[in-house]
């Protein structure tokens, strides 16, 4: 919108009451978040999300390349002539509406590109439209002459994600253009009137890891969205539309800030317990959910994507959406939910294990798409650990719905024989590790071995389950794990995966090692956003993921804000620290810290049922731990030995606890005991 200086003062009061109605939550959306923080301290200094929902630059850069800083903001930000341009930087990852205020004094156009990369700053966004045959461009403000204006990019035109700003003149004139304001109103979180009300938080003696977990936090804050601004579908061959309805509701997760922006239940599967213990939001989860349902097919399959892009012939994705289904009932217990999807459910069920072949006990996967490894199908081994987490959580669901029926027993059984087909079919007893798939390949991949530890595919504490583990690392490089089934590739998300399987065998040096390369190099690198996680990267230490796997060699399309890598948030809470929630809402829990060579850790999260919250410190000669849990819960407590199958001596609230009353399994002690306030002391 352009607007002569005759209307300036007029349209900047209206333009200034907007924003103000808009500093809560977004737009016109019902704020539903939380007011404040649930758990408030020092802590949250490390939250990367701004206290208003209308942010400005912090920093004036110069172009080329915006490696040289001008001044602060606000400075001076003026533009001389044809081609003559600055970069505005916020300082994190934002998206959002943008305002710019100038004064010009002759005719020409003020373009505007974005980018979350410092690598591509300069007269062209980065990628993110998808159809990679133009680029994203510019949009542009047509100055019809000298005067006051104000330009305000049109909401078709909301730019997801972005850090820098460039702002470039171009003239036939001898033109200037004073840029005198500049500002954002963020889209992200639409319910939330405050955008740092974390209902969890995670603290521990590693400035590197508290970092991390934030940055996680905050890309999946950036990912939860209006439901009416999806990427457009078709996709535009030049310039880029956020305009596609993605589903119920008022807010919705989807991958990524910038792109895709659309609803992938896969990606979820790391999004979803990252979310629950930080921000807490899991309206956008539900809603996330509940679209899939919607567009569920006949013939019982569900799509790989939400609308408006609804791809499908994803038997993993497929798969995805029940395990979210689980994970939501698990965190939230909203039977309702649940009750009201039930039959599609079932439908899900009946379809996906309808695939498993009788010759072979293996699933067959027709639906090939899955998360960018090149090679699918038939018995792949990925497909099938999915599918027999989904028999088990799905048991699970059962048994929480009181289903009168015996889909319960019937699928643990069901799980048992996938487990022994996969077993027989899919590992490698030379190598030590699964193979890609139930034929003679070579290939041992990432993400199938990692699930086969996570997923509990075969028992942690087996010389197997350590031979996983070790093979596993052999694909490390200095800058995170290689994937061999996307080559030269290093995929977080993969790699989320990987940490909580190194976790489930109490390797927590192997979980931390690779939570520092993988996430510590992004975290640092001096191009990034400094604020979120990346969706992916090239070993050799570019930003180049998957450039021949679907990107259009096109390195700029890369997302810097994509919730499927944000694992080590919810593996640093539920692993590291230690307390994770067992059944629906937390009425069973888990409290069973494993230390790595950190030195204290604390966090919590809040479900309907209360606050849960956990503090460790270790010194020379053990440990202490408090705890708190709700009242009518009940629990497990474990606590790592000090010596190995030594019991140590325990007191509980200043009682010594007798070996009567707990019990030694593997590596820890343990006690089973109802909800409340502990204080407990581990020593030799």
């Amino acid at each position: 919108m352009k607007f002569c200086s005759t209307y300036t003062v007029l349209l900047s009061i209206l333009l200034l009451s907007e924003i103000v109605e808009a500093s809560g939550c977004w737009r016109n959306t019902p704020c539903t978040g939380p007011s404040d923080t649930a758990f408030p301290g020092p802590w949250e200094s490390n939250i990367y999300a701004p206290r208003t929902r209308i942010v400005q630059p912090k920093v004036i850069l110069a172009l080329p390349g915006g490696t040289k800083k001008l001044s602060g903001y606000p400075g001076p930000a003026s533009l001389r002539g044809n081609g003559s341009g600055i970069v505005f930087d916020f300082g994190i990852e934002v998206g959002g509406i943008v305002s710019v205020s100038y004064t010009a004094s002759e005719k020409g156009s003020l373009g505007l590109a974005f980018t979350e990369a410092s690598t591509w700053i300069g007269e062209w966004s980065d990628a993110s439209n998808g159809k990679f045959q133009g680029r994203d461009g510019a949009l542009y403000a047509n100055i019809s002459g000298s005067g006051n204006w104000t330009y305000v990019m049109p909401n078709k035109s909301m730019r997801g994600g972005f850090r820098y700003m460039t702002a470039f003149l171009i003239t036939s004139e001898n033109s200037t253009v004073d840029i005198t304001d500049v500002s954002l109103e963020l889209s992200f979180q639409p319910t939330w009137a405050n955008i740092r009300a974390y209902q969890g938080y995670f603290h521990s003696n590693d400035e590197l890891l508290n970092r991390i977990w934030y940055a996680g936090a905050y890309t999946l804050q950036t990912n939860a969205v209006p439901v009416n601004t999806g990427r457009r579908v078709p996709m535009l061959s030049n310039g880029w539309a956020n305009n596609g309805t993605l589903g119920p509701g008022d807010t919705i997760i989807v991958d990524g800030a910038k792109r895709d922006r659309a609803v992938w239940p896969g990606d979820m599967g790391i999004a979803v317990p990252s979310s629950f213990v930080s921000t807490g939001d899991l309206e956008s989860v539900k809603n996330a959910l509940q679209v899939m349902y919607n567009y569920q097919n006949p013939d019982g399959s569900f799509p790989e994507a939400g609308p408006p892009l609804l791809q499908q012939n994803s038997d993993t994705y497929h798969m995805w959406t029940m395990i979210g289904t689980y994970n939501y009932m698990l965190y939230t217990a909203d039977s309702t939910f649940v009750a009201e999807n039930w039959a599609k459910y079932l439908r899900a069920m009946t379809y996906i294990y309808g695939k498993v072949l009788q010759s072979s006990g293996l699933l067959n996967q027709s639906g090939t798409r899955d998360w960018a490894r090149w090679r699918t199908g038939f018995n792949n081994t990925e497909a099938n650990i999915i599918l027999y987490h989904t028999l088990t959580t799905g048991a699970s669901l059962a048994t929480w719905m009181n289903s009168t029926t015996n889909h319960s027993s019937l699928w643990t059984s069901r799980a048992a024989s996938l487990r022994t087909a996969i077993t027989k079919h899919c590992y490698d007893p030379l190598y030590g590790a699964f193979k890609d798939n139930a034929t003679s390949t070579s290939l041992h991949p990432q993400d199938a071995n990692s699930m086969a530890l996570l997923f509990n595919l075969i028992p942690p504490n087996s010389s197997a389950a350590s031979s996983v583990s070790t093979r596993l690392t052999q694909n490390w490089t200095p800058i995170g794990a290689i994937t061999p089934e996307l080559p030269e590739n290093i995929s977080p998300f993969i790699s989320s995966f990987e940490i909580q399987a190194h976790l489930t065998i109490n390797r927590a040096d192997r979980a931390l090692d690779l939570i520092r390369r993988t996430w510590g190099w992004y975290a640092n690198h001096p191009n990034g956003t400094g604020s979120t996680v990346i969706e992916g990267y090239l070993a050799n230490g570019t930003f180049g993921y998957r450039g021949s796997r679907g990107y259009g060699y096109d390195a700029s399309y890369v997302s810097h804000s994509h919730g499927w890598s944000s694992g080590p948030t919810s593996a640093l809470t539920e692993w590291v620290l230690g307390l994770r929630v067992m059944e629906p809402g937390g009425r069973r829990w888990s409290v069973r810290p494993r230390f790595g060579d950190l030195r204290e850790c604390e966090g919590g999260f809040l479900t309907r049922l209360g606050v849960f919250r956990a503090k460790w410190v270790r010194g020379e000669e053990g440990y202490s731990l408090t705890f708190k849990t709700p009242v009518r819960t009940e629990g497990e407590l474990g606590l790592p030995v000090l010596e190995e199958g030594k019991m140590p001596s325990v007191r509980i609230g200043g009682e010594a606890v007798g070996e009567g009353k707990a019990r030694l399994e593997g590596s820890a002690v343990v006690l089973d005991l109802p909800g409340g306030n502990y204080s407990v002391e581990v020593w030799r």
